[in-house]
C-alpha cells in the first residue's frame, strides 16, 4: 500500500463521496476510483458500497472501517516522524504525546513542562484522555511517548516510574442530598442510591470490592468517561457519581459537594513507556525533567530510578 493511496482513501471515507474527494485531492473522479480499486484489489476485501439507491453517498464496508482507522495511525506515525527527523540537531523542538485518565496528577505533566518552557519553548504538549486499555493501546501502537496507569505493570513490556502520590475516591453530590450532611461515606449509605459510575471493567474497576457486594446489583442509572460529564449528570439530579476528589470545583457557589469513601480508598498510579522505546529529543528531554520533578518532591536520587 501506498501512503498516497491511503490517503485518496481516507479523503473518500471523509467526504462518503468519490466526487467529492476527488474535488479535495485535485485528482479526476475517473483517477480516484482506478485507485480505490486497485486498492480493494491488492487487499483482496471490498472497502467501500458505491451506488446506493437514490443516493450518490458512499459507504465503507467492515474492513474499510478497519482500514480508516489503521490508515489514519500509519499516517500520524509518518507525520510524526518527519517531523522528528527533520528537526534540527542544535534545538530541542517537537511533540510529546501523553495519555491519561482524569486525575488532578495532571498538574504533575503541567509543573514539568513549565519548568522546560523557558528553555525549550518549542517544545508541545498533546494530552489524550482515556481509560487503561486506551492508554496501552496507544502506546503500543506507538501513537503517544507516555501514559498513566492505575494499578500493576507488566515490567516485561513498559518501564514505569511510580508516582508519589495518590488519588481520594469519593462520592460527587448535590448539596441537598441526603448524604451530604455526612462527612464520609459507606458502602451501605449507596446500596440504595441512583449511582453514575466510571466506564471501567467490573473485573479491574478498584471500587469493585470496597461495595462488598456484586457491582449487578447496585442501582446503576449512568456511566461516564469525562468527569465533567458525570458532574453535571449530578447537578441535575440524576444520582451519586464516583469518582476522585479534586477533580470538580465544589467550593463558592458551586451547587455540588464531595465526600470521601470510608473505608478510605485511594489509587496509586504509575507513568509508563514501551520499554527500549527510542524517543525523540523532545520527549526524552520531558523525561529526564519530570523524573526530577518527582523524586526531587519525594527525596529520592533520579538516578536510581532510570
Amino acid at each position: 500500500m501506498e501512503l498516497r493511496v491511503l490517503q485518496y482513501f481516507l479523503a473518500v471515507a471523509r467526504e462518503q463521496n468519490i466526487s467529492a474527494a476527488a474535488e479535495s485531492l485535485h485528482l479526476s473522479q475517473p483517477t480516484l476510483s482506478t485507485q480505490l480499486k486497485a486498492l480493494e484489489k491488492e487487499l483482496g476485501k471490498q472497502l467501500l458500497i458505491r451506488g446506493m439507491p437514490g443516493s450518490r453517498k458512499v459507504l465503507l464496508t467492515e474492513e474499510g472501517m478497519l482500514l480508516r482507522k489503521r490508515a489514519e495511525e500509519i499516517l500520524e506515525l509518518v507525520r510524526m516522524t518527519e517531523s522528528e527527523i527533520s528537526l534540527s540537531n542544535e534545538v530541542i523542538a517537537g511533540d510529546v504525546y501523553i495519555g491519561t485518565g482524569e486525575s488532578d496528577m495532571i498538574r504533575i505533566f503541567a509543573r514539568t513542562a513549565k519548568r522546560i518552557q523557558e528553555e525549550h519553548p518549542d517544545i508541545h504538549y498533546h494530552i489524550l484522555s482515556g481509560n487503561a486499555s486506551f492508554v496501552q493501546e496507544h502506546l503500543d501502537r506507538g501513537l503517544i511517548d507516555f501514559g498513566v496507569v492505575y494499578g500493576p505493570v507488566d515490567p516485561n513490556v513498559y518501564s514505569s516510574i511510580q508516582v508519589p502520590l495518590h488519588d481520594i475516591w469519593g462520592v460527587l453530590m448535590r448539596k441537598d442530598s441526603p448524604l451530604a450532611e455526612k462527612k464520609q461515606i459507606q458502602p451501605l449509605d449507596l446500596w440504595d442510591k441512583p449511582l453514575i459510575l466510571s466506564a471501567q471493567k467490573a473485573d479491574t474497576w478498584p471500587m469493585s470490592n470496597w461495595f462488598g457486594r456484586d457491582i449487578k446489583k447496585l442501582n446503576i442509572v449512568a456511566t461516564y468517561n469525562l468527569v465533567f460529564n458525570a458532574s453535571l449528570l449530578v447537578e441535575e439530579g440524576l444520582g451519586y457519581a464516583i469518582c476522585f476528589d479534586k477533580l470538580i470545583n465544589v467550593s463558592g457557589n458551586s451547587n455540588l459537594c464531595f465526600r470521601p469513601l470510608s473505608p478510605k480508598m485511594e489509587t496509586e498510579a504509575s507513568i509508563i513507556w514501551k520499554r527500549y522505546h527510542i524517543f525523540s529529543r523532545a520527549a526524552d528531554c520531558f523525561l529526564r525533567e519530570l523524573k526530577n520533578a518527582l523524586y526531587e518532591g519525594c527525596g529520592a536520587s533520579a538516578s536510581s530510578y532510570y
